[in-house]
């Protein structure tokens, strides 16, 4: 764009001074002052028709969006985006990551979109509490941290999610799982296994948590815990979606998403779905888990199934001091199956493992692999393979109940 930070400023100030202040304007207002105002500017300017959109998008986006960032929200394609101060913007896209070309033209306006964006989901955000969670009205993650706590500038994270939740079939379509090993998940929720998703940060779990949920009987009653609000359960009339709230310089008290587990359990739920297992929740879970609350799902950080095991462990162990026997005991009876996905080095996102949690026995958890990717290429930019059945399920009695014989899966 030709248009110099000052120009855009002056634009700005510009178009400021004809609102009527006295109410609040809407968007149609400041969208006919906005274009009003880039086509006297564009005939000094001499800008062609292309060039008075761009500034007409992005002077609007400024006042009455999330600035620089909206454009970025509106491409379908991009499903992170990264501020790593004013100055410097990333984004993911189709797996790679991009450096934008845009910037905020001072550290105030992010700090100010910063403020509209925590204001939007009733979230505070200042030196007091520098740091939070919250969604965009579409449901996309947010995190920030605010200067000083993020040296460089205030550093915001959003993970974009689709407007219509990806199905099973559209994971079969990308490449993610296999036809059969799908088939199998299906009938697991169906049948009211516990299920538990592990993998890296933006493998895939939320989406994979997400397309599994719709399997669920649409008569069955639902309880979803989420730190930020991110699942999409869609033709589930009895749905109960709960949200952690954060503590505030005003006396407001925290809840957390053992208060609200805890609550949950209260509110005769047929399953219970945690977003994401990170602290001492996950005692809560698996309690819930070993206590008629079949078909439970939930989610955490592991690189591999045997890594979700020992990480669930430590965060029992960080809300209470129990033997390491009865914490695997508890975990072994309550968990079912674990997925694991991983993303890989193509920027694609796979079910690497799904696995059964088979036996304790001698104080180890043994685990019996159903299905394991095993890549077939050699290729260093493009991930070739298959999601190969290398095992059976062990414990069908659930399979039994559903009216499921093994050889169905």
């Amino acid at each position: 764009m030709r248009t110099t930070d000052r120009e855009i400023q002056e634009l700005r100030d510009q178009i400021l001074g004809q609102v009527d202040l006295s109410k609040e304007p809407d968007d149609r207002e400041i969208s006919n002052l906005v274009a009003e105002t880039c086509s006297h500017f564009a005939k000094g300017k001499l800008l062609n028709l292309a060039e008075q959109e761009e500034l007409r998008q992005y002077l609007f986006h400024s006042l009455r969006k999330l600035d620089v960032l909206q454009e970025l929200l509106d491409d379908p394609e991009i499903t992170e985006i990264m501020v790593n101060g004013a100055d410097h913007i990333f984004y993911e896209k189709k797996g790679q990551l991009f450096a934008s070309d845009r910037k905020f033209t001072s550290k105030e306006k992010l700090n100010d979109v910063i403020q509209q964006i925590a204001a939007g989901n009733n979230r505070m955000v200042n030196e007091a509490s520098p740091i939070v969670d919250t969604r965009l009205p579409d449901g996309s993650r947010v995190n920030v941290v605010l200067s000083p706590i993020s040296i460089d500038g205030s550093a915001v994270s959003i993970r974009k999610f689709p407007s219509k939740p990806l199905e099973m079939e559209d994971l079969i379509r990308m490449g993610t799982v296999s036809e059969k090993a799908a088939e199998l998940l299906k009938i697991l929720v169906c049948a009211g296994f516990n299920l538990f998703i592990s993998g890296g940060t933006g493998s895939g779990k939320t989406t994979v948590l997400n397309a599994l949920s719709q399997y669920i009987p649409k008569e069955e009653r639902i309880i979803t815990i989420e730190d930020s609000a991110e699942l999409q359960l869609i033709g589930k009339p009895n749905l109960v979606r709960l949200e952690t709230r954060n503590a505030n310089t005003e006396g407001v008290l925290p809840i957390t998403i053992r208060d609200l587990i805890r609550t949950a359990l209260r509110m005769r739920p047929n399953r219970l779905i945690v977003g994401e297992c990170r602290g001492a929740e996950a005692l809560d879970v698996l309690q819930a888990m070993n206590t008629g609350h079949d078909g439970s799902l939930s989610t955490g950080h592991a690189n591999s199934c045997r890594d979700m095991l020992s990480r669930l462990e430590t965060m029992v162990l960080m809300g209470m001091e129990l033997p390491l026997t009865a914490i695997r005991s508890q975990i072994a009876s309550g968990i079912d199956v674990l997925v694991h996905l991983g993303r890989m080095r193509d920027g694609s996102r796979k079910i690497l493992a799904i696995t059964e949690l088979a036996e304790y026995k001698d104080g180890e958890i043994r685990l019996n692999d159903i299905y394991r990717f095993e890549e077939s290429g050699k290729s260093r930019h493009c991930v070739e393979g298959s999601l190969r059945h290398v095992g059976t399920l062990e414990h069908t009695e659930k399979l039994k109940r559903a009216g499921v014989t093994a050889e169905e899966i």
